[in-house]
C-alpha cells in the first residue's frame, strides 16, 4: 500500500464530477472494479431514480461482526467559487493534493481501495466491508437506503470507520442534522391595497421569528455534559426566497431552514412547537381572507446523531490504530448516526481537515494521506 499507488487511485476519484446534483454512476463502476480485482464481492444498487448508486463490497468471510469503511461518494459544487486550479483534476503542489473532493471524502476511498488491493482475501478470518455510498451532501440518502438494503439481506456488520475528515482525530460523537424547506401559499394583489392580499413573505417573517424564539429557549435545555460546540442545539435559517416585485404582495415564499439537535428530544420540540403554531395561529389567519392559503413543511432529510457510546469496539480500534488516548465530539453531521442507528459500533476517523471541506482550492496533505495509510495498515492484524 504505497503513497504513489493511493495518489494514482485519488487522481482517478477526483476526475470523476461526482457532485450531488449529477450521477455518480461512473465513480461507482470504478471502485466496484478495483475491488473486484482484488477478490471482493461487490454489490450496487442503484437508487429509485437509477441515475445513482451505493457500492457494497466484501472482502473474507460471509457472516456476522465484520468491520465496515465507509465513505460518500459525492461533493459539492464548485459554482460561485473562484478555483486558481482545475477543480476536477487533482493537482499536487507543495505537499499538498488539490481538488474537490480530496480531503471530504476521496481521499479516504482512495485509502481504502489501495488497502483492499494488499489485502488476500483468503487469510481474513473477519469480513472486511466497504460502503461507499451517494447524497450524503444533501440528506444522507444513499446511507439510509444502504443500512435498510443490510438489514433486507441480513448482513450485520458489528464496527463501522467513517473516514470523513478529522485530521486522523477519532471523533466518538456529533450532532444530528434536521433540514427542512417551509412553503407558504397566500394571495396575490397589488401592492396598494395589502389588506386585499395574503402575503406570503409576511407570514414566513413571523414563522421564523417563531424559529428564533425556539432557538433561543433551547439554550436553556442545554445538558451539564455536553462537550458540543455550541453545547445546546441549535435552529438556523438559511435561506428565503419569494416574491414578484416590490409592488405586488407577495403570493408565495419558501423558507429554507435546519437544526442541529444535541438529543432526539430538542428536535420533537422544535417540530411539534412550530407546527403548532403554524396549523393553529398562520394559518388561521391567513385563511380569513383566503381560503386556500396553506403553510407546508417538506422534509429534505432528519439524520440522527452519533451517541457517545459507553463501551465502544469502534472506538477501541481507532484508538489502537492512531495512538490515540482520547476521543472527541464535533458539531458537523456524517453517516455515522445510521450505522449506530442500525446496531454498529460507529466512529469518525479520516485524514485532512473539515476547515477545508467545501471551500475554494479544497486541498488534503500527503502528511495526512500517510497518516491514514498508516491507520489501514494496521487494521489489517484486526482481521486475521
Amino acid at each position: 500500500m504505497s503513497i504513489e499507488n493511493v495518489k494514482s487511485i485519488l487522481s482517478d476519484l477526483i476526475a470523476f464530477p461526482t457532485v450531488s446534483s449529477e450521477s455518480n454512476l461512473a465513480l461507482i463502476e470504478y471502485t466496484g472494479a478495483v475491488l473486484e480485482r482484488a477478490g471482493a464481492r461487490v454489490s450496487i444498487m442503484k437508487s429509485d431514480c437509477q441515475t445513482k448508486a451505493n457500492l457494497f463490497a466484501t472482502l473474507g468471510p460471509e457472516r456476522d461482526g465484520g468491520i465496515v469503511l465507509s465513505g460518500h461518494s459525492d461533493v459539492v459544487p464548485v459554482e460561485g467559487q473562484d478555483w486558481s486550479l482545475e477543480p476536477f483534476q487533482m493537482t499536487e503542489r507543495d505537499g499538498r493534493l488539490y481538488g474537490r473532493g480530496t480531503c471530504d471524502m476521496k481521499g479516504f476511498i482512495a485509502c481504502c481501495l489501495s488497502f483492499a488491493g494488499d489485502l488476500n482475501a483468503a487469510n481474513l478470518t473477519r469480513p472486511l466491508h466497504f460502503a461507499f455510498t451517494y447524497d450524503e451532501e444533501v440528506g444522507c440518502f444513499g446511507a439510509k437506503a444502504l443500512v435498510k438494503d443490510l438489514s433486507d439481506r441480513g448482513i450485520r456488520p458489528s464496527v463501522a470507520i467513517i473516514g470523513e475528515p478529522t485530521m486522523m482525530r477519532v471523533i466518538e460523537g456529533h450532532k444530528g442534522c434536521y433540514e427542512y424547506t417551509t412553503h407558504f401559499h397566500g394571495l396575490e394583489g397589488h401592492g396598494s391595497q395589502p389588506e386585499r392580499g395574503v402575503n406570503a413573505i409576511e407570514y414566513a417573517v413571523r414563522y421564523i421569528a417563531r424559529l428564533m424564539e425556539l432557538g433561543k429557549a433551547l439554550k436553556s435545555r442545554v445538558q451539564e455534559e455536553s462537550r458540543f460546540d455550541p453545547p445546546w442545539s441549535t435552529v438556523q435559517v438559511g435561506r428565503i426566497y419569494g416574491g414578484a416585485g416590490r409592488n405586488i404582495i407577495a403570493g408565495n415564499c419558501c423558507v429554507e431552514w435546519e437544526m442541529r439537535p444535541v438529543c432526539k428530544s430538542d428536535a420533537e420540540l422544535v417540530k411539534s412547537d412550530i407546527r403548532e403554531y403554524a396549523d393553529e395561529v398562520l394559518v388561521p389567519a391567513m385563511r380569513e381572507l383566503y381560503p386556500d392559503a396553506s403553510i407546508v413543511t417538506e422534509t429534505i432529510g432528519e439524520v440522527e446523531g452519533l451517541s457517545v457510546a459507553t463501551e465502544s469496539e469502534a472506538r477501541d480500534i481507532a484508538f489502537e490504530l492512531t495512538g490515540a488516548n482520547g476521543a472527541d465530539v464535533v458539531a458537523f453531521g456524517t453517516e455515522a448516526g445510521l450505522f449506530q442507528e442500525f446496531g454498529m459500533s460507529a466512529v469518525i476517523c479520516g485524514p485532512g481537515s473539515i476547515e477545508q471541506a467545501h471551500k475554494t482550492d479544497e486541498f488534503l496533505s500527503v502528511e495526512q494521506l500517510n497518516a491514514c495509510i498508516k491507520m489501514l495498515t494496521g487494521l489489517r492484524t484486526k482481521l486475521l
